[in-house]
């Protein structure tokens, strides 16, 4: 990779058709800056949250519409595979025709779908409007991020800012299982999709009003080719994986579908050395620290989701916790979570650069899930399940937000919506596979466990216990390998300051 400098695409000013008023991306001198932070982070909130809420009103939904067992994993996996498999195009249509309009139309599409989804009759029309949603939040997700990239360029505001929206993008999944076990018990399953209405209707309001409207400039066609495979194989990397929970390895739903994606996804990157405006330029993931945000982004998503999956397990049928119960028991670790994202990427980002913060935070959330593994039948939440939380909360606070803010430092403008995306792209396709590796490692484990033993009541709790215990080993694991990977892969020295371009809306 790349260790040279950053391709700042640093201009003195604004000038010519992209100086306005109302123009946020000079320095960070926009008057409405901060209250442009809320309308981004309340989107980004209503897309995070949505990978999760969903899980508690899944029961149900399921009664109500009389979708069986094997079909109701459709539900989740219609949203991961659009929105994973979509993100990259998003990114590049954002850049092309404005990321205004696209964050504006993702807002609207994605209400629309919530609402066909709370309304739903059938089986087929609430999976249709999950795929919708996806689709819509694979515009709105990397629109909002370079929005977020091209309104702060300021060093100091920019660490504050990307420190809140760092902050809710990894605690969205746990605020999701909160607010859908609220809803669930309190008025109707229908009302978790229902909600995401509220959030759109607020952020639209906002954005239509304090958004900056230019219109990109020097615009290059849009790259179909290269669409068409960093789609496919996406699509059939996360469809390879989600299969892998019903499906042995050796299946060729399984294995068929992963060798595919590897395939377009190499022939994606052989396309778009030759193309002329490629979907991905090289040149936004061979940079170093870009690339190491990149996979820490990856990593942590597959780690973190799992944890979300396999501790909502555990408090819901090991200590028998309610929804609500379940989603306050996450707080405490969101509370950790914000309050390290903040201050790290205000206070010590600026000073010291990503290295030594990102490679901590990997090896303290992989303490935080080896910790987990100790926890038994007879545990308890305030000392067993509270510390290791905590642990994992501060690590998780040590990198979201400052990978999200080196991945996107230094971009030149034009390609703010591509590396935003793949931000995106790989904390999404790694909560995916994550979760569903963990999940089918789990299973087998599960069943493994119980050959052999003599039957009786408390064999399945056991079973049960050493299905979770094997994938917080594994998440454990993650976080490790995301610990050799950033430790080697990042650059010391901090980020550069103060080199956004002009934004191009």
């Amino acid at each position: 990779m790349d260790s040279g400098p950053e391709d700042t695409g640093r201009a003195a000013g604004p000038s010519g058709p992209e100086a306005s008023d109302g123009d946020p991306g000079r320095g960070g001198s926009h008057e409405h800056r901060w209250l442009i932070l809320s309308v981004i982070g309340i989107a980004q909130l209503m897309v995070v949250l949505d990978a999760t809420i969903v899980n508690i009103a899944l029961p149900s939904a399921q009664r109500e519409l009389g979708f069986s067992n094997g079909n109701r994993q459709w539900v989740i996996t219609a949203y991961a595979l659009a929105f994973g498999s979509l993100l990259l195009l998003g990114g590049r249509i954002a850049d092309l025709v404005g990321r205004k309009r696209v964050f504006l139309i993702g807002l609207a599409g994605f209400a629309a779908a919530s609402a066909v989804g709370g309304a739903s009759q059938s089986f087929l029309m609430l999976v249709v409007a999950r795929a919708a949603q996806g689709v819509f939040g694979a515009l709105l997700a990397p629109a909002a991020l370079s929005l977020l990239t091209t309104t702060f360029t300021d060093g100091k505001e920019r660490a504050k800012a990307f420190g809140i929206y760092g902050a809710i993008a990894g605690a969205g999944g746990a605020v999701g299982l909160l607010l859908g076990g609220v809803l669930t018990e309190y008025l109707d399953w229908r009302w978790c999709l229902y909600v995401n209405l509220l959030f759109a209707v607020g952020a639209m309001l906002g954005g239509a009003r304090l958004l900056y409207s230019g219109k990109p400039t020097g615009r290059p066609s849009l790259d179909l080719p290269g669409s068409l495979l960093a789609s496919g194989g996406l699509f059939c990397i996360v469809y390879g994986f989600s299969n892998a929970e019903r499906h042995h390895w050796g299946s060729p739903l399984t294995w068929g579908f992963l060798a595919a994606g590897g395939v377009l996804l190499l022939a994606f990157a052989w396309w778009e050395k030759r193309v002329a405006h490629p979907l991905l330029p090289l040149r936004v993931v061979l940079h170093r620290n870009r690339g190491a945000s990149f996979l820490a982004m990856f990593i942590s998503g597959a780690g973190m989701f799992g944890v979300f999956l396999f501790l909502t397990y555990y408090l819901q049928q090991i200590l028998h916790y309610s929804p609500i119960r379940t989603g306050f028991a996450f707080l405490p670790m969101v509370a950790v979570l914000i309050v390290t994202s903040v201050t790290v990427t205000n206070f010590v980002l600026p000073r010291v650069g990503p290295k030594p913060l990102v490679p901590t935070g990997m090896g303290l959330a992989g303490a935080g899930m080896a910790w987990l593994t100790g926890l038994n039948l007879s545990s308890s939440y305030a000392a067993h399940v509270l510390p290791p939380l905590l642990v994992a909360g501060l690590g998780l606070g040590l990198v979201f937000a400052p990978a999200m803010n080196t991945a996107t430092s230094g971009i030149a403008s034009r390609d703010a919506g591509v590396a935003s995306a793949m931000v995106n792209t790989c904390q999404q396709v790694g909560g995916s596979v994550g979760t569903s590796l963990l999940n089918t490692l789990a299973t087998t484990a599960a069943a493994n466990y119980v050959v052999g033993k003599r039957p009786s009541r408390l064999l399945p709790l056991q079973a049960q216990m050493h299905s979770y215990t094997t994938a917080f080993w594994w998440s454990a694991g993650f976080f490790a390998l995301g610990l050799l990977i950033t430790v080697f892969l990042y650059r010391w020295g901090r980020l550069p300051a103060g080199d956004q371009t002009v934004p191009s809306a």
